[in-house]
C-alpha cells in the first residue's frame, strides 16, 4: 500500500475510543474516515470531534473498498461478535485490552485474522514505555538473580471523582471491573516480570462505591519456581503514583513513575538507572505490521495471557 491507511473508530464506549481516533489522525501513514457505534448519539458525538462523518449501519462501513482497519473500542463482551465481523470483511484490527474475555476467543480470533491476511494488535502500552525497557535489560543481565517477589500497582479515582462512564460498571458489557480494565497494565507487567505461567492465582476485590463490579482489587499469584507476584489496582485512589517493585536473591530494582527515577539495589549499593525514551507505541506496531505483513507476534502472545489471567483472578473473587 502506498497510501494512507484508512481507519474507522468503531464505537465510543470505552474511554481510550478518542485517542485512538486521534492517534490515526496524527499518524503520517494514516488517516481517520469514519467512525461507528451501535449508540447513535454517542457515536455522533465523537465523530464531531474528531471531525469525520458518522456512519450507523455496521456492515455498510465494512463494506467499504477504501477502509483498510478499525480502531476497536466497544464493550470488552461485544469483541469476539464484532471482530469477528471485522476480520471477516479483510479489515485490520487495533483494540482495546481485552482482546477476548476468553483464551477461546483470544485463539479464534487470532486464528481467523491470520487465516485472512488481517492484523491484530492489542492496546498493551506499557510494554513500549521506557522504564519497561531499562526493566528488561535488568532482567537480562541476571543482577537481580532469582526472582522471588515483584508488586506493580495502577489505580486512579475514576469512580470516587465519578469520571468513569456508567456502563464501565455493568458486567454485562465489561466483564467485571477495575481489575478486568485498568489491572490489565499490572497484570502484563507481572507477566513480562515472572512469566506468563501462575500455579496459583488468588484474589481480593472490595466494591467501596456500592456500583456492583470492584472497584478496588488485589491479585496475588505464585508462579511454578515459587516466585510471588502482586497486581494491585482500583478506581477509588486520588494519589497513588504508578509503580514497580522487583525483588530478587541478588538484588532489587524500584520504579516510581511521579518521580520517574528507576533505582537498582544489590550488595554494591543503590544506583539509579537511566530510563531510556518509549520505543514505537502499539498503535505505530499496528501500522508497520500492516505494512510489512508481519505480526506483532508478542503483543498477541502478551494479550493472550493476559486475557488468561484476568480470567483466573475472576473466578477466584468469587470462588
Amino acid at each position: 500500500m502506498t497510501h494512507p491507511l484508512r481507519i474507522a473508530v468503531l464505537s465510543a464506549w470505552h474511554v481510550h475510543a478518542e485517542e485512538y481516533g486521534r492517534a490515526a489522525i496524527d499518524h503520517p501513514d494514516t488517516e481517520l474516515v469514519a467512525v461507528w457505534d451501535d449508540d447513535t448519539g454517542r457515536g455522533r458525538e465523537l465523530a464531531g470531534r474528531l471531525g469525520v462523518p458518522f456512519e450507523a449501519d455496521l456492515d455498510t462501513l465494512l463494506a467499504r473498498e477504501d477502509l483498510d482497519g478499525v480502531t476497536n473500542t466497544t464493550a470488552t463482551t461485544d469483541h469476539d461478535e464484532i471482530l469477528g465481523r471485522v476480520i471477516a470483511a479483510g479489515k485490520h484490527v487495533f483494540t482495546e485490552k481485552l482482546l477476548s474475555p476468553t483464551v477461546e476467543g483470544c485463539d479464534a480470533l487470532t486464528s481467523a485474522a491470520e487465516a485472512a491476511g488481517v492484523q491484530i494488535t492489542v492496546s498493551l502500552p506499557r510494554l513500549s514505555h521506557g522504564y519497561t525497557r531499562a526493566l528488561r535489560e535488568v532482567l537480562d543481565s541476571g543482577r537481580l538473580g532469582r526472582l522471588t517477589y515483584s508488586r506493580v500497582r495502577l489505580a486512579h479515582n475514576g469512580s470516587t471523582a465519578d469520571w468513569l462512564p456508567e456502563r464501565f460498571y455493568d458486567p454485562a458489557e465489561a466483564v467485571g471491573g477495575a481489575f478486568s480494565d485498568l489491572a490489565a497494565h499490572p497484570v502484563y507487567l507481572t507477566q513480562l516480570i515472572l512469566g506468563e505461567e501462575a500455579a496459583t492465582v488468588r484474589a481480593s476485590y472490595t466494591d467501596m462505591t456500592g456500583r456492583g463490579v470492584e472497584d478496588n482489587a488485589s491479585v496475588t499469584i505464585i508462579t511454578p519456581d515459587g516466585a510471588i507476584g502482586v497486581i494491585e489496582t482500583g478506581f477509588v485512589t486520588p494519589a497513588s503514583p504508578f509503580s514497580i517493585e522487583m525483588q530478587g536473591t541478588e538484588g532489587a530494582l524500584l520504579f516510581d513513575d511521579a518521580e520517574q527515577r528507576m533505582r537498582l539495589g544489590t550488595a554494591d549499593g543503590w544506583e539509579d538507572l537511566p530510563v531510556p525514551a518509549d520505543a514505537p507505541a502499539p498503535f505505530d506496531q499496528w501500522v508497520e505490521a500492516i505494512r510489512t505483513g508481519v505480526r506483532t507476534e508478542e503483543n498477541l502472545s502478551r494479550a493472550r495471557a493476559l486475557t488468561a489471567l484476568t480470567v483466573a483472578a475472576n473466578a477466584a473473587a468469587t470462588a
